[in-house]
C-alpha cells in the first residue's frame, strides 16, 4: 500500500499565501509524478500542478504565475506554495502520485485523504 499525508490547508484571507506539503510512503520503489488536484463544492475535480521526477512541471491557467509546485524526491513528498489567493481558490485540495511499488513491480497510483483550502473576501 501507499499512503499520502497532506498538510497545510486553512482559512486565509484573499492575496495571501498557503504552503500545502504531502509526503508518500509504504511500498514504494520510485514516484513517476506528483501532483495536486482540487474540487470545489458541486464541481468536478481539476488539476492543479503536477511534476514529474525530472522536474518537469505543469500548471492549471489559472494557478499560473501564483502557485508553485515542487517536491523532495529524497522524501517522496511534494508541496504547493499558494500566492495572492482568490476566493475562487477555495476547495478541497489533493495530492495524488504515480509510481512503482517496490514488490510485486506493479505501478499504482494513490490519492491523499484532502486539506480544506478556504479563501475569504
Amino acid at each position: 500500500q501507499v499512503q499520502l499525508v497532506e498538510s497545510g490547508g486553512g482559512l486565509v484571507q484573499a492575496g495571501g499565501s498557503l504552503r500545502l506539503s504531502c509526503a508518500a510512503s509504504g511500498n514504494i520503489f520510485s514516484i513517476s509524478a506528483m501532483g495536486w488536484y482540487r474540487q470545489a463544492p458541486g464541481k468536478q475535480r481539476d488539476m492543479v500542478a503536477t511534476i514529474t521526477s525530472g522536474g518537469s512541471r505543469n500548471y492549471a491557467e489559472s494557478v499560473k504565475g501564483r502557485f508553485t509546485i515542487s517536491r523532495d524526491n529524497a522524501k517522496n513528498t511534494v508541496y504547493l506554495q499558494m500566492t495572492s489567493l482568490k476566493p475562487e481558490d477555495t476547495a478541497v485540495y489533493y495530492c495524488s502520485a504515480e509510481g512503482s511499488k517496490t514488490w510485486p513491480r506493479k505501478s499504482f497510483a494513490s490519492w491523499g485523504q484532502g486539506t480544506q483550502v478556504t479563501v475569504s473576501s
